[in-house]
């Protein structure tokens, strides 16, 4: 059964956020900026009580579904955004935007906005239509993904908000993404603490599968080679938004990707991320490759991929966006290596999760002696 069908409650009532957020920007032109958080956070509240209301059943099953409900509200609400400072729509959340939350308008928060009015709100219709009574499926897999890209998203932009030009102009609205926080935290905990979904291999099977060095596993020994290629390209980044003095650093910002000289803070930001987080996940990501029963590798390589997808999207998208001044958008003549070189650090982490999740023998724990002999004697 399909799940999509199943979340057309939670898809209707996100959809309110049309005419909510045009409301919004109605009564904000006459407000205060803490009347706008007020106003914001009320009628979060107003939208969880409406939720629990009228699916009680579902969240009592799962508390999670009352999340993926107001977050794919908030998602409407971000896509409208993006689409209006791209001058698709017009009279939604001008204000709001303007006096709220002004580092939205950067280049880097509209493509956040697009992720999140797109992909994220995409994962909370399947995962609450995985809830939802006639169905009941797992939705593990989903949520880890969610979870590495909403954190991505978050760790990138609050600091960037804090240290970059927009350090001036935070405003109450700004505290509202507190709770924002938090609950994902939260959120991420229970799906994390979720079951598996049980694997069909035998012990016989784990152990042959575990016995094949790295020349007979092809894909394992591309993926090491990707990995510590992308490792070098994650470090040279971090080392050029630290100002590193070689000629090559200074090449590379002022020929490949100026956008890391943006005062906006959020390249910068982002390239740090990738240095303290990414390239150690790398080196552990390569050693389980090597190395067989690391079971944590299937699970943390769909939360990095996440992470990845989203923190690549709005850095590639923010790069050539005309909200980003002309001076620190890509050239026009490296617009091909900046491309391949950026979708391919992208689409690496998702194929190393695809590996992990299409044959995860190499990542089980190896079955204890005592297991293996009488699954032997059994045959």
């Amino acid at each position: 059964m399909d799940i999509l069908p199943l979340a057309s409650n939670i898809a209707t009532l996100s959809l309110f956020a049309v005419p909510v957020s045009y409301a919004l920007n109605q009564v904000s032109a006459l407000s205060p900026p803490l009347a706008i958080a007020l106003m914001s956070a009320l009628i979060l509240g107003v939208l969880f009580v409406t939720i629990y209301s009228l699916s009680y059943c579902e969240i009592s099953y799962d508390p999670l579904y009352a999340v993926f409900a107001v977050f794919a509200f908030t998602s409407v609400v971000d896509l409208i955004i993006a689409l209006q400072e791209d001058g698709y729509v017009v009279g939604f959340m001008e204000f709001y935007t303007r006096e709220g939350e002004p580092y939205l308008r950067t280049a880097h928060g509209v493509f956040i906005c697009y992720w999140d009015g797109t992909i994220h709100y995409l994962l909370y219709l399947a995962m609450a239509g995985a809830i939802h009574r006639r169905c009941r499926k797992r939705y593990r897999n989903l949520g880890l993904y969610w979870l590495g890209s909403f954190a991505m998203s978050m760790l990138v932009f609050l600091p960037g908000n804090i240290l970059g030009k927009y350090s001036s102009e935070i405003r109450p609205a700004f505290f509202l993404t507190i709770p924002y926080m938090l609950v994902p935290c939260w959120a991420g905990m229970k799906v994390f603490n979720q079951s598996r979904v049980p694997t069909c291999f035998t012990p016989h099977m784990v152990q042959e599968e575990q016995r094949k060095g790295l020349l007979k596993r092809p894909v394992d020994l591309a993926l090491i080679i990707y990995l510590i290629l992308a490792g070098f390209f994650t470090l040279f980044r971090g080392l050029v938004v630290l100002e590193c003095p070689m000629d090559a650093c200074f090449v590379y910002i002022y020929q490949y990707e100026p956008y890391l000289r943006d005062p906006v803070a959020y390249p910068k930001v982002q390239m740090l991320m990738y240095m303290f987080y990414a390239l150690p996940f790398y080196a552990l990501a390569t050693y389980a490759l090597t190395f067989p029963g690391c079971s944590w590798l299937p699970d943390w390589a769909l939360v990095f991929a996440g992470a990845i997808g989203q923190a690549q999207f709005s850095h590639m998208g923010a790069s050539m966006h005309l909200r980003t001044p002309f001076t620190y958008r890509v050239p026009e003549d490296t617009w091909t290596c900046f491309f391949v070189c950026n979708l391919l650090y992208a689409l690496g982490p998702h194929l190393l999760a695809y590996r992990c999740l299409r044959s995860p023998a190499f990542f089980l724990q190896p079955p204890s002696p005592s297991l293996s002999a009488h699954h032997k004697k059994q045959h």
